[in-house]
């Protein structure tokens, strides 16, 4: 199979990234080949691995990249596991940014005690297995030399710092300014927008507020982005630095507000009885299907993804639009250590190809094909709450995996007439009777069941 390019590989002079079926490979070009060796005779990529914090590599023989990929100018060739689903930083939560950060400090504070550094900081080298973050960039480790700087400084506040300070004390999550400005959040604009009090914190006022006047003062100079040749940073200084941060970050809290959908477990209109009817629909649907990547599209808490594993998912990505839910899910399923990664989405604003040449960054649909989807007290938010057709929203949901469970309300459910109680019905096709009739068009129904309580369909699908 002729692999193919990441495109967000691309900045990167030392290597290169190309995707596979089951593997990703990485070469080292010969730029980068003496740092490489480095790190190899240091066994530094074992080690780390073997911690958890690294993603697991292996060298091979570069007679497995295909023969259009390579060149006189790579030296190695890396391969390590593909990962089911790639996530970026304006899709997580609260809890998995921080733990993101965490995760990268953590490294970076142990390889400068092994005598290594990395040379970036961006979160985009974080990635999730479950809840569980890991560090998948192998190139970005290289041999510490006495005094350098920590060139990864303001990449680090700008991608994990400024949009935990943003999240935390300001109230604001940062993903959709994140997306909109794929280099993160600058000191200059999140200087703005703290309280002043906010800014008497000495890691606000030396990372944030500080960053933001040394950059207004180079601009002015017309210096900016330069660094005096002369600077230098003990690794003493360099790991307090480090250690100061984590732990700040690691004191940070979530916003507190509550919302009706992070209660939705506790507080909705399915009696007990309809609960363990749709428990046992949906855990029936996955055993037959045995899915290797499942979506739970507005999976809330988690709950049906749980059901999901037990059921035999190998991995489920959660997806809802509201950030309480999101992040009670996290912190459930992180106690769990679960095959389960919740991850913040608009379905009516999908996240778009972006980027450099518009593929540096996939957009949802491009990111992976999963093999169901489970489409819970969903479909009426999109129809109803975000004027979709309701033949448009149902061909979407078909066009995401070839079978999996879909729930329908009609207009008599409660949380329907909740969605209607401020606005005019212009939604006539909005009845069960249409949503068979679409859904048969594309697809086989080979189960339903109604929910007594609150006259709820639930139909699992084949699609033709």
């Amino acid at each position: 199979m002729e692999q193919q390019p990441d495109w967000g590989s691309f900045r990167d002079p030392g290597g290169h990234v190309y995707i596979a079926q089951d593997h990703v490979y990485r070469t080292v070009l010969k730029s980068k080949s003496a740092i490489y060796e480095a790190c190899r005779k240091a066994d530094i990529y074992n080690h780390f691995c073997d911690e958890g914090l690294l993603l697991p590599v292996q060298e091979c023989s570069v007679e497995e990249l295909s023969e259009s990929h390579r060149s006189e100018d790579i030296s190695y060739l890396l391969k390590h596991p593909r990962l089911d689903f790639i996530s970026y930083p304006y899709e997580w939560t609260f809890a998995a940014h921080k733990s993101a950060a965490l995760l990268h400090l953590d490294l970076h504070i142990a390889l400068l005690e092994t005598g290594f550094t990395l040379c970036d900081a961006t979160a985009y080298n974080v990635q999730f297995l479950g809840t569980k973050p890991v560090f998948i960039d192998h190139l970005s480790i290289e041999p510490y030399n006495e005094g350098e700087i920590w060139s990864g400084h303001h990449q680090f506040c700008m991608q994990f710092l400024n949009p935990l300070i943003m999240w935390s004390k300001v109230g604001v999550a940062p993903n959709d300014w994140f997306r909109g400005s794929l280099e993160g959040i600058a000191p200059e604009a999140l200087s703005k927008i703290l309280p002043l009090w906010q800014k008497k914190s000495w890691t606000v006022f030396s990372h944030v507020v500080l960053q933001s006047l040394l950059k207004k003062k180079s601009i002015a100079r017309g210096t900016a982005n330069r660094v005096a040749r002369n600077t230098t940073l003990s690794k003493n200084a360099f790991t307090a630095i480090l250690l100061g941060l984590r732990n700040y970050i690691e004191n940070l809290t979530g916003p507190k507000d509550k919302t009706v959908w992070e209660q939705y477990d506790q507080h909705n209109t399915y009696v007990d009885q309809d609960i363990q009817r749709k428990e046992a629909f949906v855990a029936q649907s996955v055993q037959e299907i045995k899915p290797g990547l499942l979506y739970d599209l507005g999976c809330n808490t988690g709950r049906y993804s749980d059901v999901a594993l037990n059921a035999g998912a190998k991995r489920v990505i959660g997806f809802d639009y509201d950030h309480a839910a999101l992040g009670f899910a996290f912190e459930r399923f992180s106690k769990k250590d679960a095959a389960f990664t919740p991850l913040y989405f608009d379905a009516a604003n999908p996240s778009p190809n972006q980027g450099w040449g518009q593929k540096e960054r996939k957009g949802f649909e491009g990111r992976a094909k999963p093999d169901a989807i489970i489409a819970l007290a969903f479909i009426h938010h999109i129809v109803i709450g975000r004027n979709i057709p309701l033949d448009r929203a149902v061909h979407w949901l078909l066009s995401l995996a070839p079978a999996g469970v879909i729930e329908f309300p009609d207009k008599t459910d409660p949380m329907v007439q909740e969605l209607l109680r401020h606005r005019k019905d212009i939604f006539p096709d909005y009845n069960e009777a249409n949503f068979i009739d679409i859904l048969s068009q594309k697809s086989s129904i080979t189960a339903k069941i109604k929910l007594s309580g609150n006259n709820r369909l639930l139909v699992s699908y084949s699609r033709q």
